[in-house]
């Protein structure tokens, strides 16, 4: 039996089967001055324009106030150096904006890519006048009900507005403790997406997926295992048995026209996990020499097992876009456990407008130890 409210009042459904849905909540830090107001499910910050970004509500709510030159809104820090940080950063500045980027680690995507990479990405900021605070901790928001000042362990901001985007966490309160959960407080699910209890699935950010590259359950939040997820239990709770096959945690981003791309395991994350992770790489232009125009320089690093010889990730940074097809190839290979020494031999088409006959795929692979 599922308890509801439905236009203030007490609604009782009972069901067959059960799916929930109901994905991820945006982490409220323990920061002076951050405070929702209360029985607010929008995330409706006490400050003015102390905003969060979960909903659509909340981005066109910051929309609406930028829009707006009377609130003289010019100063912004947005607390955060992943994906939404970092896209949001780049939005900020395009529309104007003297834009602080803040994060307690000391660099931005972390987790997505190795430092390498993603000091890459903080140049690229940087170049477009995206002021780095990294390695900093946020202590408070200050204002006298709007928001004036950003306080961190180091510096203090003079801003006019303040983005948290922190990261989330699985929207789980509804189970009421009766469903086994993960570590991270996600819905512990089969490759069924079925819970611990019969007959209730979970999909989507609210749920684990299965990992292929540590080959267990893991919490990956992106669009597209939720769309994945999300086809597996609704096979499943209508009476169609159906398994997923796993994810790789593929994703992109791109900021000013620098794309980068990665799926699996990053060396770092490999080595935390337990394998004996070595990585190979190389650098090269995307097309032969000849070709002078549009022909862009391509880095790619290849994590793999020593032990096994499987690949466990991949990363890739370009201005040429076209490498977005390539984390397509390294996923498949990571979800089938493909060798390094495999991928060397792999028949790779050979085009001039399109790549080289040697290709920085093929030779980061042949050059693997």
């Amino acid at each position: 039996m599922v308890t509801a409210e439905v236009d203030g009042k007490e609604h009782k459904e009972s069901y067959e089967k059960l799916i929930f849905a109901t994905g991820s909540t945006p982490i409220i830090p323990p920061i002076k001055g951050v405070e929702i107001v209360p029985g607010n499910r929008e995330f409706k910050a006490t400050l003015e324009n102390l905003q969060f970004v979960k909903l659509y509500q909340n981005a066109e709510e910051v929309i609406e106030k930028l829009k707006d030159n009377s609130k003289h809104l010019n100063r912004i820090a947005v607390v955060g150096g992943g994906y939404i940080g970092v896209e949001l950063a780049e939005a900020f500045e395009r529309l104007g904006k003297d834009v602080v980027l803040v994060d307690i680690v000391d660099t931005v995507l972390n987790g997505y890519y190795d430092k390498d990479f993603t000091d890459i990405m903080a140049k690229n900021l940087e170049d477009h006048n995206i002021r780095l605070a990294l390695g900093q901790t946020v202590q408070a928001v200050e204002g006298d009900g709007k928001v004036e000042r950003l306080v961190t362990d180091k510096e203090t901001f003079d801003v006019d507005m303040v983005i948290l985007a922190v990261g989330f966490r699985p929207n789980t309160a509804l189970a009421d403790g009766k469903i086994e959960l993960f570590r991270n407080g996600a819905f512990l699910v089969d490759k069924k997406q079925e819970t611990s209890l019969p007959g209730v699935y979970a999909v989507g950010d609210c749920a684990t997926i299965f990992d292929n590259a540590r080959n267990e359950m893991s919490y990956i939040a992106l669009a597209s295992n939720a769309v994945r997820s999300g086809i597996v239990g609704a096979y499943n709770a209508t009476g169609h048995e159906l398994e997923g096959i796993g994810v790789q945690g593929s994703n992109g981003i791109s900021i000013y026209g620098l794309h980068m791309v990665s799926t699996g395991l990053t060396l770092e994350k490999a080595k935390a996990a337990g394998f004996n992770a070595t990585e190979t790489g190389f650098n090269d232009l995307q097309k032969p020499e000849f070709i002078k125009h549009d022909n862009y320089e391509v880095g790619i690093k290849i994590v793999y097992d020593k032990d096994t010889r499987q690949i466990l990730g991949a990363q890739m940074v370009s201005r040429d876009s076209a490498i977005s097809m390539a984390i397509h190839m390294f996923s498949l290979a990571i979800q089938e456990h493909v060798t390094i020494d495999k991928l060397a031999l792999t028949d790779l088409f050979f085009l001039p407008h399109f790549n080289k006959p040697y290709n920085y795929i093929t030779m980061a692979a042949l050059t693997a130890e």
